[in-house]
C-alpha cells in the first residue's frame, strides 16, 4: 500500500516493500534448496519452488509473529514448514538448514535492492536523455549566472543543464557500481559456515561450504563474499550511492524551485492536471515535483546516517539490534530514492525553459555582468570588451560538449 504520508510513494511500485521482501526471501530459501540438492545433500525431492508451493503469505500476521524472535524469517518458517508439511515433507525437513536467519533475510535485501536499484537506473537513463537534450538545445543560450545568490557573470542555460547532468552521470555511475557489488551472505550462525560444513560432511559429500555458498550466490546471480554479519560495506555503500543520486536530483530540483519563482520566472515545471494546486489559493501553480524530488534529497542523509550508526555499533558475530535497525532505513531509502528518480524524470522531461525571459534579464543586468571582464581588461591582461554579455562564455561550450560525450560514452551500461 503507497505511504500516505510519502505523496508519490506509489511510484516506487512493490520494490522493497513488505510482500517484495518475503517474495525475496522465498527466492532465498528456494535457491538454497536446490544448492544442498545439487550437492548431494539433500534429496532430490527436496527442491520445490516455494513461492508456487506455499502460496499467499498473510503479511499482517507475519509481521505480528515476527516480534517473538525479533525477525520475521522465524515465522515464514513456521508457516513454509506447516503447508510444506504433507504434500513435500522432504522440502519440510531440509528448508533453511545450514542457514540462519540474517543469511536469509540480509540476501532477500540485496535481492530487492538490486531490483529496486535497477528500476531506478532505467529512470536515470531517462533524465540523461533529458538533460543532454536541454544542454543541447540551449547549449548558446544567455542567462544570468548567479553565485552567491547575486549576478555574478553570463553563463549559458546549456551549461546549467550540463552541470545538472554532471551530477546525474556521477549518481549513475555509483549506482551501476554498488549494484554490481551487492554480495550473497552465507555465513550460518556465527559466520563460521559450520552448519552447512556438518551437512557436507553427514552426507559423505568431499568439499567445504564455501562452494555451497558460491553455488548460492552464482543462483542468485550474486556474487560471492565471505560473511558480512557484522561487516555492513555492502549496504552503507549502497546507501552513499542512493543518497549521491538524490543529491544530483536535489540540486537541480532547488535550481528549479528557484529558477520557477515568479520574479525570477526563467523555466516551469510540466503542467498536469490538478497538479500544484492549493486547497485556499486558486491563483497557485506550485512546483510540486520540484518540491518532492528536494524533499527525498533532504530525507536520504538521515537514513543513510542510520545504516552507519548501525555499521559502527556491531557487536561479536552477530549484532544486538544494530542489525535489526537497518531494515527500514534501507528500505525507505531505497523506495524514496526511486520515487524521487521518476518524478525527476518527468520534472526533466517536461521542463519548460524559457529563453526569452532568460535574454531579458540579461540585458537588464546590463554591463553588470561583465565587471570581470572589465576588471581584467584594466590591468592590460584582457581584451577590451564590447559589453556583448556572450562574447564572455568563456570556454562553455567545450565544457558543455565534454560532459554530453561522456554521457554519450556511458549510454549502454
Amino acid at each position: 500500500m503507497p505511504d500516505l504520508l510519502w505523496p508519490g510513494d506509489h511510484r516506487a511500485g512493490e520494490h522493497l516493500s513488505d510482500a517484495d521482501v518475503v517474495r525475496a526471501m522465498l527466492r532465498v530459501e528456494t535457491a538454497w534448496l536446490a544448492t544442498l540438492v545439487d550437492a548431494g545433500v539433500a534429496p532430490a525431492a527436496a527442491a520445490v519452488d516455494l513461492a508456487g508451493e506455499v502460496g499467499t503469505i498473510d503479511l499482517a500476521a507475519l509481521s505480528i509473529a515476527s516480534e517473538a524472535g525479533g525477525n520475521p524469517v522465524i515465522p515464514l518458517l513456521a508457516v513454509l514448514r506447516e503447508r510444506l508439511g504433507e504434500k513435500h515433507p522432504e522440502t519440510a525437513r531440509w528448508v533453511h538448514r545450514g542457514l540462519t536467519s540474517q543469511d536469509v533475510l540480509d540476501t532477500a535485501l540485496v535481492l530487492a535492492l538490486r531490483e529496486s536499484i535497477d528500476a531506478t537506473l532505467v529512470l536515470v537513463d531517462e533524465q540523461v536523455a533529458s538533460l543532454t537534450g536541454l544542454a543541447r538545445r540551449h547549449r548558446a543560450d544567455p542567462m544570468v549566472g548567479r553565485t552567491l545568490t547575486q549576478h555574478a557573470v553570463p553563463i549559458t542555460f546549456g551549461l546549467k543543464a550540463a552541470h545538472w547532468l554532471t551530477g546525474v552521470l556521477d549518481a549513475r555511475d555509483d549506482l551501476v557500481a554498488v549494484r554490481d557489488r551487492l554480495p550473497v551472505q552465507v555465513g550460518g550462525a556465527a559466520g563460521t559456515l559450520a552448519a552447512p560444513s556438518e551437512l557436507l560432511a553427514g552426507a559423505g559429500v568431499p568439499g567445504d561450504a564455501i562452494a555451497l555458498a558460491r553455488n548460492l550466490a552464482d543462483r542468485l546471480r550474486l556474487p560471492w563474499s565471505p560473511p558480512w554479519h557484522t561487516s555492513r560495506a555492502p549496504l552503507t555503500r549502497a546507501a552513499d550511492a542512493l543518497v549521491r543520486s538524490t543529491d544530483a536530483w536535489g540540486r537541480i530540483a532547488a535550481d528549479v524551485l528557484l529558477l520557477s519563482r515568479p520574479e525570477v520566472a526563467e523555466v516551469a515545471e510540466p503542467v498536469g492536471d490538478g497538479r500544484g494546486g492549493s486547497s485556499t489559493m486558486p491563483q497557485k501553480a506550485n512546483p510540486v515535483l520540484s518540491v518532492l524530488v528536494r524533499r527525498a534529497a533532504l530525507a536520504g542523509p538521515a537514513l543513510a546516517a542510520q545504516l552507519h550508526v548501525a555499521a559502527a555499533t556491531n557487536v561479536d558475530e552477530r549484532p544486538d539490534g544494530a542489525w535489526h535497525v537497518e531494515w527500514s532505513a534501507l528500505a525507505q531509502l531505497g523506495r524514496h530514492t526511486l520515487t524521487a528518480a521518476s518524478q525527476t524524470a518527468e520534472l526533466l522531461a517536461g521542463l519548460h525553459v524559457d529563453t526569452g525571459r532568460m535574454a531579458r534579464l540579461v540585458q537588464a543586468a546590463g554591463s553588470a555582468l561583465l565587471a570581470e571582464q572589465r576588471s581584467i581588461a584594466a590591468l592590460g591582461l584582457g581584451r577590451d570588451p564590447d559589453f556583448d554579455p556572450t562574447h564572455y562564455l568563456g570556454s562553455t561550450g567545450a565544457l558543455i560538449d565534454a560532459v554530453v560525450d561522456r554521457a554519450q560514452s556511458g549510454a549502454q551500461r
